[in-house]
């Protein structure tokens, strides 16, 4: 319990620490939620494919991760950071910004269903990585510049 209360409050105090990041960078605030949200997929990938043991309170918070770094995350593409460091934006963003914002929208409807229901087995982990990762890759289609290499 007091690992769950600390995880918690570290998330907390992370998103706050990176509203206030966001301001002055949101190119490197925007790469680092991707690479937590990657984190937080790939821990739940890895135990859908048996790479690592079923674990149900490292699968609920990475979902949390994932619904943490949703929340607000269309808004760390304001106008003049299409360019810039090296960055995976597409310009399509910008474009069509409502779209884009729609995307953001469904990720953290989708997470937060997942937290609605707590994951308590491994069926649980394959259904939210199915669940979130439609929404995530339906917006790399879109939204992300393929890097060659």
């Amino acid at each position: 319990m007091k690992r769950l209360l600390f995880a918690g409050t570290t998330i907390a105090v992370l998103t706050a620490a990176a509203a206030s990041w966001a301001a002055m960078d949101p190119i490197a605030t925007r790469q680092a939620v991707m690479k937590n949200n990657g984190a937080a997929m790939g821990a739940l990938a890895g135990m859908a494919k048996g790479e690592a043991p079923f674990d149900a309170n490292a699968a609920n918070l990475a979902v949390r991760v994932l619904f943490n770094g949703a929340v607000g995350f269309t808004d760390l593409f304001p106008d003049g950071t299409q360019t810039g460091m090296d960055t995976e934006a597409s310009p399509k963003i910008w474009e069509d910004m409502a779209g884009f914002k729609a995307k953001g929208v469904a990720l953290e409807e989708a997470a937060a269903g997942v937290i609605a229901t707590p994951i308590t087995d491994l069926d649980g982990v394959k259904a939210a990585l199915g669940a979130i990762g439609k929404t995530c890759g339906g917006c790399h289609e879109t939204y992300r510049v393929k890097k060659d290499g």
